[in-house]
């Protein structure tokens, strides 16, 4: 097994920096979703600037959505074709106006 790369104490720090924001904002985004102050084509217009957005899973976006919880976005990535490990950035033009079709 491989061993994880030696940074040194301030490298880590910043990993670490890195990887809280990265939380933050997707956090930030899915509350946006569930209380409808952002829609899905807002969503994936921020995605195409921000990367920490772009690393969204869509089943973490899906169960965010108003009446969606785990079981109901698995069920849905499963009938539109979306593989479980997806991430926004990695959706297609189809995917996304499935996805957008699906809760508007």
């Amino acid at each position: 097994m491989a061993q994880p790369p030696k940074l040194t104490e301030e490298q880590r720090k910043a990993a670490l920096e890195k990887a809280a924001k990265a939380r933050r904002v997707r956090a930030e985004v899915k509350e946006l979703l569930k209380t409808g102050s952002m829609t899905l084509p807002q969503l994936f217009e921020r995605a195409d600037q921000d990367e920490l957005v772009a690393g969204l899973k869509v089943e973490s976006l899906i169960a965010s959505m108003p009446g969606t919880g785990k079981i109901k976005a698995k069920r849905m990535m499963e009938s539109l074709g979306i593989a479980e490990n997806r991430r926004i950035r990695g959706l297609g033009d189809r995917q996304k106006e499935a996805l957008i079709e699906e809760y508007s």
